[in-house]
Formats: structure tokens, sequence, C-alpha cells
């Protein structure tokens, strides 16, 4: 309970004074988003996963908008207010080595994704909508273990593959390379059942040549903190805090420098189980975000699924 009343006054706190921020120009990610889904970790983010692999498979909604009074540059389009909504589907297959690395445990990812976003001008009648594959993330995450405390270091990526088309509305590829980078801890406790995660990062977005516009560096930190209920079932509270920290830049840019942020906090939910002698974990979560500053908000949900190919003893 201590970490969930932590978790939401840490949202309070970090929104106080975006709230009362002056209404400017919706810009700050090209079209308003960036690489870093908020909310990607959670329940025991910095735990090591099961040695060998391990197979995750995440649908994800969002439904996000800004006021129709301010604007947005997205692509080669300049829009007056958005309203989106995004469904996709997204596989993780990870390695964890047998073999401790630096005293820890090393594993490597690959995220692939496909799925629809549709997209429409609250200024006009124009709406879009595209259904195809989106880019490449792959990552390598270093994980240590000391008791009931657990640390991780991971550097990611965005490698720009996905279906992407200046000249629209809606894309589901970014169109540019980025990397990702940070650190995150877990503190879980098998006996009591309490956990508490945090993971800080840092976002680093290169030119999109398309559009001669370079997206800021932003900062992300997502937040966790739970319960277990049984052997099986947990629950608690998830939240994140998204900032972006330098302004846009390029020649394509030309809303002016204005940075972004977002505050979202909702429940989570989780079961675990074994299915033919593989340990699963499936995990529900859910945001409602406030304090939208130049970017869209609303709200999103994940359902993760995640299966240990290897039996467990």
């Amino acid at each position: 309970m201590k970490a969930a009343v932590a978790l939401l006054a840490t949202a309070v706190f970090v929104s106080a004074p975006i709230v009362f921020a002056p209404v400017v120009a919706v810009r700050a990610d090209e079209g308003g988003s960036g690489y870093w889904l908020p909310g990607s970790f959670a329940w025991q983010a910095a735990v090591p996963s099961a040695i060998g692999f391990t197979i995750e498979t995440s649908y994800y909604h969002a439904t996000q908008s800004v006021d129709p009074s301010l604007n947005l540059s997205r692509g080669n389009n300049l829009i007056s207010g958005l309203y989106t909504s995004s469904n996709f589907l997204m596989v993780t297959p990870t390695y964890a080595m047998t073999t401790p690395g630096i005293g820890g445990q090393l594993e490597l990812s690959l995220t692939f994704q496909m799925g629809n976003y549709t997209a429409a001008d609250a200024g006009t009648t124009i709406a879009d909508s595209m259904t195809a594959m989106g880019d490449l993330s792959p990552a390598v995450a270093q994980k240590w273990v000391v008791g009931a405390h657990n640390f991780m270091g991971y550097v990611a990526g965005n490698v720009p593959v996905g279906s992407y088309d200046p000249s629209r509305l809606a894309t589901t590829g970014l169109g540019h390379w980025a990397v990702d980078g940070g650190a995150g801890y877990t503190y879980y406790d098998d006996k009591s059942g309490r956990e508490f995660s945090a993971v800080l990062g840092l976002t680093y977005n290169f030119m999109n040549p398309s559009t001669a516009y370079q997206s800021g560096i932003d900062l992300h930190l997502d937040l966790s903190a739970s319960q277990a209920l049984n052997d099986k079932v947990y629950a608690g509270v998830v939240g994140y805090i998204y900032s972006q920290i330098t302004g846009d830049s390029g020649s394509g840019a030309t809303l002016g420098a204005f940075a972004s942020r977002v505050v979202g906090v909702g429940p989570q939910v989780g079961y675990n189980f074994s299915l033919g002698g593989r340990d699963v974990q499936m995990n529900a979560r859910a945001y409602y975000e406030v304090a939208g500053l130049n970017r869209p908000q609303g709200w999103n949900a994940w359902l993760t699924f995640t299966i240990a190919l290897a039996k467990s003893d």
C-alpha cells in the first residue's frame, strides 16, 4: 500500500506544474508520439527471465485525442486537432543466456509488431486508417539479483522497416531510427508477495529523412506496485511519466520547439500458472492519462501473455 500511495503521489507531483501550462501548438515528437510506448515496463520489470527462450505476446489498444483548437505536425500534414485509435499485436521472443554475464543474466530480444492505426483531423473531414507491419525493436538487457532486489540495465532501438508514408495521416512506422537506454529496479519478496518496479529511460531520435524532422530527446519512467493475493494471482497499480526534455529540430519542424509531457496511472492484475509444464504469466493493465501537454492523451490498455519454452522443474 505504501508503494501504491507513493506511485500515485509521484504522478500528482509531476503533473502539478503541467496542468497550468499555457496552451501552445502540439508538435512535440513528430506526430505527437515517439518510439517509446509508455507503460511498456510493468510487473517485475527487472526480474530475470526464465533461462532459455520465452515468448511474450502483447495486445495494445489506445484511444487518444488532441484539443481541436491546437495544431499538430504529422509527416507532411498540418492538422488542427487529432483523434486516434491504435490496435497492435506485438510478439517478443527473448533468449536469456545460460551462462551468467558480468555477474548477472544477459537477455537478448526482438519485438515484431503489426496492427491498425486510425487517425482523424478534428478540424476537417479528413480521416485515414492503415493496417500493416510496424517497425522492429531489438533490445539487450543485463540483470542482477541480490536477495529481494533486482537491478537491470538495457539498450533498445527502433529499426524503421514498418509501413510509413509521410503524405498520410495514419501510418504504422515512425520513418526514422531511434535508440533507447535506461536502468530499472524491482523489489520482490516472494514470502510477502509485495512487488515494486521502476524503470527510467531516455530515447534519442534520429532525423526523419522523409520530412527533415528530428524529434527531441524523450525521458520516460514506468512504475508498478502490486500485492500477491495467493500463489497465482496478484493485483496493484501501474503508472508512467513521459516527458520530452529537448525540443524538436530540423527544417521540417515548422511549429517551434515545444516539449511534450503526459502522466498515466491505472490498475493491473496478473495470473501465473503452468501450461504443459511450462511457466506462463498473464498481465492485464490499463492507464488513464492526465496532464497531457503538446501531445494526444486519452487511455490505453495492455494484455500480455508470456510463456517460457523450457519446462520448469
